[in-house]
């Protein structure tokens, strides 16, 4: 059995700075333009039956602002028209109206049971869409950059389900088949979740191929994973061989191609059935029961006890098989039928006080039911390792920590985190970080032929990492740092959009309403400044500004691009010009 390698990811030392001083408030005015819509945002608010925290993770902060990574400063959004409106900027001060680029064939508004439309640019002449009813199109539209020979064309469309929105495309050419390989989120209902909030999220990878000119597209692969957290992070490598997923709780491959329904079923039946047995242990014995077919005679059943083994017959058929986790004493363990109808097995154990985790070496058929008075005497063992008090006895020496040294923004979730790559053709895990308290932030993508980007909290800083799929054993590169911005994001209680410019040129946090926080990385100074506390002269400055926008709609969309910011409200699309062009 093939186990995933346990990775890490290296921090490139050269891109740190130990002795930055933080950001100095600029007060230089930001120039800001602002575009009326000519309707609104297809905004979807979350229904009652939505009420989760994966809920609102996925569908609650969804950014309604989609920019176009293959055409610098274009960005889209979809109205409640059900157009699709593009702005590409050539000169601030001569802005046109957004402009209508493709109109969703059917109207919106009729289905109760939908999702925001979301939008993916393939590749510089290739789209895919959704339009939140569970429907896929894939879209030729020509080279978008050009106006003259920019022409959506819908290529393929098909009903795939349950609604969901689309978190990455790519589009692949090999030999003569062209394919676009698209990853598809939903959150399920699964009533047989008894424990958890009754969902799932599912990720469903799907291939559109088309072999030669004159064929029509058509679905060739559908793989579906299955997990409990919404992915923070999720994309296709570059070449469609793997994907990548930084999440909460862990994915899994539920089923291949088409027998989505089938393999499904399995599962779930799989979650309800009973165990075999049960089975308790005290410091000298075990005792296993087994519940019995009805009519059973002490004829019906055979148990053969070895030192390390046991084996049980029923009727004729092997009930239970294999060695056990230590040694008994054979001779003296017995069997007897009790009046309820079941079989129990007595053991004694040959290492007296051994505690067994297990009964019979790998098997999970059986249910360990531990005795209330084991629990107590366990916890009276471990009570001197814990206590009810914060620090007891805070005249210590080492007292064990002092809570107020902390800040809020330094406390993490119980959960950590994880980054895998699945293998695109075993489907299965090959490669896994345990990112701990590296918190992520934002993804972007900085070179659209490549992966998107994933930046990560690691202390204080903000690290950005670039897939890189084809290096087995360097996988992920460090390529940027934004100093400091990890612990500065963490006191920004209202922020809702997180992203930064493609050359790393700032960084950029916008809250609910109205404001926009941008860092930018330290630049040479003009004039000399002294740092007192060290004698030392300062040779660069970072700075962050803020803008304040002229609306009290919420911000539905945030984009980032070298030179600009674009911010979407319900009824206005703001343009803040952050960089002047080089």
């Amino acid at each position: 059995m093939e186990v995933a390698a346990n990775c890490s990811l290296r921090v490139k030392r050269p891109l740190l700075d130990p002795r930055f001083e933080g950001y100095k408030l600029s007060l230089e005015p930001l120039p800001c333009y602002q575009l009326e819509l000519d309707a609104a945002v297809a905004e979807v608010k979350l229904r009652d039956d939505q009420y989760t925290l994966e809920h609102m993770h996925a569908f609650g902060m969804y950014n309604y602002l989609h920019c176009d990574s293959w055409y610098q400063d274009s960005v889209y959004y979809i109205d409640n028209l059900g157009r699709i409106m593009n702005l590409t900027v050539m000169l601030d001060t001569a802005l046109g109206k957004p402009r209508e680029v493709f109109r969703l064939p059917t109207g919106l508004t009729t289905y109760d049971n939908r999702l925001c439309a979301s939008i993916h640019f393939t590749s510089h002449t290739w789209v895919t869409l959704s339009d939140g009813t569970g429907r896929l199109y894939l879209i030729g539209t020509g080279e978008r950059g050009n106006s003259a020979s920019e022409k959506w064309e819908i290529m393929f469309n098909e009903e795939l389900g349950n609604p969901f929105i689309i978190i990455h495309s790519i589009s692949l050419l090999k030999a003569e088949e062209h394919s676009v390989a698209t990853l598809l989120l939903r959150i399920e209902r699964e009533e047989l979740d008894m424990k958890g909030s009754g969902f799932c999220v599912s990720l469903e990878w799907v291939t559109i191929s088309k072999k030669n000119e004159g064929e029509k597209y058509e679905i060739t692969k559908r793989d579906v994973l299955r997990g409990k957290s919404v992915p923070h992070y999720a994309a296709i490598e570059s070449d469609g061989n793997g994907l990548m997923i930084v999440s909460y709780k862990s994915f899994t491959f539920v089923q291949v191609g088409q027998d989505l329904e089938e393999s499904g079923d399995e599962n779930m039946s799989e979650k309800i059935r009973e165990p075999l047995y049960y089975w308790q242990q005290t410091e000298d014995d075990l005792t296993v029961t087994i519940r019995l077919p009805d009519d059973s005679t002490k004829e019906d059943i055979q148990v053969q006890f070895l030192p390390d083994h046991v084996n049980i017959v029923l009727k004729g058929h092997r009930f239970l098989e294999g060695n056990l986790y230590s040694s008994i004493d054979h001779e003296s363990s017995t069997w007897i039928i009790k009046e309820n109808n079941s079989l129990e097995i007595s053991l004694i154990k040959k290492n007296e006080g051994l505690t067994w985790p297990e009964l019979v070496v790998g098997d999970k058929q059986g249910e360990f039911i531990r005795d209330s008075a084991q629990c107590a005497a366990i916890a009276e063992r471990l009570m001197h390792l814990t206590s009810e008090e914060l620090n007891p006895n805070p005249d210590k020496e080492k007292p064990p920590c002092n809570a107020q040294e902390l800040e809020e923004c330094d406390i993490f979730f119980e959960e950590s985190s994880s980054l895998c790559r699945f293998d695109g053709s075993t489907l299965k895990t090959t490669h896994v970080v345990n990112l701990g308290s590296n918190q992520y932030l934002f993804s972007v993508i900085v070179d659209p032929k490549e992966m998107p980007c994933f930046c990560l909290r690691h202390d204080v800083d903000a690290l950005l990492w670039q897939p890189r799929s084809g290096r087995q054993d360097d996988m992920w590169e460090h390529i940027a740092t934004f100093n400091a911005l990890g612990y500065v994001q963490a006191s920004k209680r209202d922020k809702k959009f997180f992203a930064c410019a493609p050359n790393y040129s700032y960084a950029a946090l916008c809250e609910c309403l109205r404001r926009v926080f941008i860092y930018r990385q330290p630049t040479p100074m003009s004039t000399v400044l002294y740092n007192r506390k060290e004698g030392r002269q300062v040779g660069q400055v970072a700075k962050q500004q803020v803008a304040s926008l002229e609306t009290n709609d919420p911000i539905l969309g945030f984009q980032a691009t070298n030179e600009r910011l674009f911010v979407l409200t319900t009824k206005n699309l703001f343009l803040i010009k952050v960089n002047t062009e080089n």
